[in-house]
């Protein structure tokens, strides 16, 4: 039988997703939240967000006091007709395209302040061993998808 991937509650028969209604209306909770600090810039929250610690790994410095939950967050982009037909050239012909550059780090930036927020919303302060992975969508790879994933964490400050 099927269980809840949050708390572990059984999942009956015909029950579709991952989670038990309760986890399901609490996954929704942190959602509208998230877009609440997002949409209304609550100043606290938004505080709280910069001060979370992103490392690759866990530092022997850092006591980690309580671990809580895997975190990701997830920026799907796509690249315009001018970006692609210009990265085709520069493909041909060598060199950088500043253009696609400047996408891929703008949306490294978005997920992993998003990943910061899912770690706001669960009471971390901290997210350890960070992962970004990048995945493309489309077979003309003019959609990709940039993954950040890590390990929410309290550390003593």
């Amino acid at each position: 039988m099927a269980k809840c991937a949050r708390c572990g509650a059984k999942l009956g028969f015909t029950h579709v997703g991952n989670y038990c209604p309760s986890c399901t209306a609490e996954n929704s909770n942190k959602a509208a939240e998230a877009m609440r600090i997002e949409s209304h810039g609550d100043l606290e929250a938004n505080r709280r967000i910069g001060a979370i610690l992103l490392t690759t790994e866990t530092a022997p410095n850092l006591k980690i006091t309580k671990r809580i939950e895997i975190v990701t967050a997830e920026c799907a982009f796509g690249m315009n007709i001018f970006k692609d037909l210009f990265a085709g050239v520069r493909d041909i012909v060598g060199g950088r395209s500043k253009a696609v550059q400047q996408t891929l780090r703008d949306a490294r930036r978005t997920a992993l302040y998003e990943l910061k927020v899912e770690a706001d919303l669960v009471g971390a302060n901290a997210v350890v061993a960070v992962d970004l992975d990048y995945v493309e969508l489309s077979a003309a790879a003019s959609m990709v998808m940039l993954v950040a994933s890590g390990t929410a964490v309290v550390v003593e400050t």
